[in-house]
């Protein structure tokens, strides 16, 4: 029960702010500082994601070279810098992360 009194209370809780976004999405123009500093919001978001995830896969920080994910992450970096091909990225870089999971730990 109390499963779905969560679920009731989040859908409570974002169901007004995304519709009155979205009821006014044509009717209302943002100024254009503020739509160039929304493009930026999904990269935040992901990062603010993903990094807590890569840095401390254990529950404690770990910056060292014993860290698959860690690895597997600075070497997707360095693909899609240079590929800028999400899939590829994605392929190597999990491929990578896989191999050094099974080789280190």
């Amino acid at each position: 029960m109390s499963d779905l009194l969560l679920i009731i209370g989040m859908v409570a809780a974002t169901y007004p702010v995304r519709y009155t976004l979205f009821a006014l999405a044509g009717r209302f123009q943002f100024p254009a500082a503020v739509s160039d500093a929304l493009r930026y919001v999904p990269p935040a978001v992901l990062t603010a994601i993903i990094v807590p995830a890569v840095v401390m896969p254990v529950g404690e920080s770990d910056f060292s070279l014993h860290n698959p994910y860690l690895l597997g992450a600075m070497i997707s970096v360095v693909v899609a810098w240079f590929s800028r091909h999400l899939l590829f990225t994605i392929v190597i870089g999990m491929s990578c992360f896989l191999l050094l999971k099974h080789l280190i730990l």
